[in-house]
């Protein structure tokens, strides 16, 4: 877990567990990339049902 923190987001699991700013700020690009992963795949099921 502690690799796939520092590689996703550039820290370890400390770093973000000891601020409120690095935790908000990975929350937030887990939540952009959510969201952009939902839009492609409803793009996608839009596309194969056509």
């Amino acid at each position: 877990m502690e690799k796939a923190m520092q590689q996703a987001h550039g820290m370890s699991y400390a770093e973000y567990g000891s601020k409120l700013d690095n935790r908000l700020k990975v929350e937030q690009e887990r939540e952009r990339d959510y969201k952009e992963s939902q839009r492609m795949v409803a793009e996608h099921q839009r596309q194969a049902h056509s």
